[in-house]
């Protein structure tokens, strides 16, 4: 808890990640935080930050909300992990996703991640349908590990570890033509889906296209599986983003703020017809386990973490701020012509940048500003908000000309007020050679540091 900043980067090069840790100094972007409370994080010197990337939608809470620390306070004594016995707290867990999930959803597998969550719905699928197939979408995030990677659409991820899991295809979102073109054989075990694309720049599709996913795997037998991980839990103004089309998937994966930002779980809940064909009867009860899957730590947390969430109705919050915000940031964009979309629901959302087409900049570097502005632009002007004006973003995997706006959903006015300001700051006196500019003067003064 002592080190300098200078020895966790050095043992982080060492041991960790080199290339991580190149890239997160050279932006300045490696400072040492000690405390954190709700929307704000503090660094060693005092200064204030505040924090709208939001642990990527793990952090619905806030940092440490002390409901869901006291509820993993109360459990210390317990055994953690005792797999000769049945844990009363995954049970009740269990039983209040059930209650509070869309429809006949009601089994449910715990594990440790989202990307586990997938790796397990991707299984039962294929053990429940007797069919190989997977369809996901171009574009789509669904998790690193194996599994998962096979149906995250993003060939930059996927290409150093081919071949992948066989029988995974990709369609374009947003594309219910497309879909039925890939369904029609009636070979697919399942189609997985994000209710909105968040990796991908947040992209919400047009009305009606879950809804006509869910029709289209009905006509042609297969699965709808859901990814409500980082949709989950109120960010975008329902406790679940697929409930704005009342639809009720086969199964669906859930972690990030299951865990109130305390614990790591995931889960997937799946109707019992479909969960049954894989694993009921006592002889196929083991096919698919955890270690540490529904641990009482975790589970605790996941238990405080739903009541809390419920009790403060933060989806409602969500989607009232969310107007609120999107609102005033379409103001930007009508005001700066850097701004190529505002887009999102609740407080899931995105703002992409263009890229400055032509000038004598471009041509002079024949062609490299452009380039730099389609691969770096969002993580510079994340840049520009974390050293200047302390206020923590990120781009988006998929896209990262496209910054997140993914704050705690206890987030407040006043504080959404502070990011506007910011960004009219950076954006009316920098443009996008002054925001190149000034975040060069902060590589090289970390490269000076070293």
């Amino acid at each position: 808890m002592e080190f300098s900043r200078q020895e966790v980067r050095d043992l982080y090069r060492r041991h960790v990640n080199p290339g991580l840790a190149g890239m997160l100094s050279l932006l300045d972007f490696d400072k040492a935080f000690i405390r954190a409370e709700g929307v704000a994080v503090w660094d060693r010197e005092g200064n204030r930050y505040l924090d709208f990337l939001g642990g990527y939608g793990a952090l619905n809470l806030g940092h440490n909300p002390p409901e869901v620390l006291d509820a993993v306070k109360k459990v210390m004594e317990r055994p953690n992990i005792l797999q000769a016995s049945l844990n009363p707290l995954a049970a009740a867990l269990a039983h209040n996703l059930a209650r509070v999930t869309p429809g006949d959803l009601e089994r449910v597998f715990f594990c440790n991640s989202g990307t586990e969550a997938v790796e397990g719905a991707l299984k039962l699928a294929r053990a429940a349908t007797g069919k190989v197939k997977i369809l996901y979408c171009q574009n789509s995030f669904h998790g690193k590990s194996f599994g998962s990677l096979s149906v995250t659409g993003r060939e930059k991820y996927q290409r150093p570890f081919t071949p992948l899991l066989p029988g995974c295809e990709a369609v374009p979102y947003d594309d219910l033509e497309a879909l039925e073109a890939k369904l029609a054989g009636g070979d697919v075990a399942a189609f997985i889906v994000e209710p909105i694309q968040g990796e991908g720049g947040v992209i919400v599709p047009r009305d009606g296209y879950l809804k006509g996913a869910r029709e289209l795997c009905d006509r042609y037998g297969a699965l709808l599986i859901v990814d409500e991980i980082q949709t989950g839990f109120g960010r975008t103004g329902r406790l679940f983003a697929c409930e704005y089309e009342d639809v009720v998937p086969d199964i669906m994966c859930l972690a990030k703020s299951l865990g109130g930002g305390v614990m790591p779980i995931g889960a997937y809940i799946a109707r019992p017809v479909i969960w049954d064909k894989a694993y009921g009867g006592m002889d196929k009860a083991l096919l698919h386990t955890s270690t540490f899957g529904g641990n009482t730590l975790a589970v605790a947390a996941g238990l405080a973490a739903l009541e809390s969430i419920l009790e403060k109705d933060l989806a409602k919050r969500a989607a009232a701020l969310g107007s609120f915000f999107l609102e005033k940031l379409r103001r930007l964009k009508g005001k700066y012509t850097i701004i190529k979309d505002v887009r999102g629901r609740g407080l899931l959302i995105g703002l992409e940048f263009n890229q400055p087409v032509g000038g004598w900049l471009d041509r002079l570097t024949r062609g490299k500003v452009n380039a730099l502005a389609g691969e770096y632009f969002g993580s510079l002007v994340a840049g520009e908000l974390m050293n200047k004006h302390h206020i923590i973003t990120a781009y988006t995997l998929n896209n990262p000309n496209v910054i997140r706006l993914e704050p705690p959903l206890i987030v407040t006015e006043e504080e959404m007020q502070q990011v506007l300001t910011a960004l009219e700051s950076i954006l009316s006196g920098y443009g996008f050679i002054g925001v190149t500019l000034s975040s060069a003067k902060t590589v090289l003064g970390s490269l000076l540091k070293r």
